[in-house]
């Protein structure tokens, strides 16, 4: 079993995640992702909070991975001096944002993120290897 994310991003640089479990959506089009995740966005907004650091504005709150109990913020005066933050913080605030540039982004700021709260991800695992595709695999005996 594989398990990606998909990502949808608005014209307004706000996004949301789709979990893409064994490539279930990788021949759905961003588009029509989009359009699948399309709702009222008043309902699920989130009021908007402070940064617990500094009390400054956030560009962006996140829950950490489950079970983390983490709640990650993106705060431009808080993380500028973070690599991968820092890199966050200048795409959310280009107007000409390159939404195939969205996972990598947060997935480093993420991974920094956590790391700074005492997590790291696991490796993933490797899959097993094939055999070569002219190989033949027959019962003893019959082959």
């Amino acid at each position: 079993m594989s398990f990606t994310w998909r990502y949808v991003v608005r014209p307004d640089g706000s996004f949301c995640r789709v979990g893409n479990l064994d490539g279930s959506l990788d021949n759905v089009s961003a588009e029509e992702l989009a359009q699948l995740h399309t709702t009222d966005r008043d309902d699920d907004e989130q009021p908007a909070r402070p940064c617990s650091r500094c009390g400054g504005d956030l560009l962006l709150h996140w829950h950490g991975p489950l079970m983390t109990g983490v709640w990650m913020e993106l705060c431009p005066a808080c993380d500028a001096r973070r690599p991968a933050a820092r890199a966050f913080i200048q795409w959310y605030r280009d107007p000409d944002r390159d939404p195939k540039a969205l996972p990598q982004l947060f997935e480093d700021w993420e991974n920094e993120t956590m790391h700074a709260h005492g997590w790291a991800r696991a490796p993933q695992p490797e899959a097993p290897p094939s055999p070569p595709a002219h190989l033949r695999l027959v019962p003893r005996g019959q082959g």
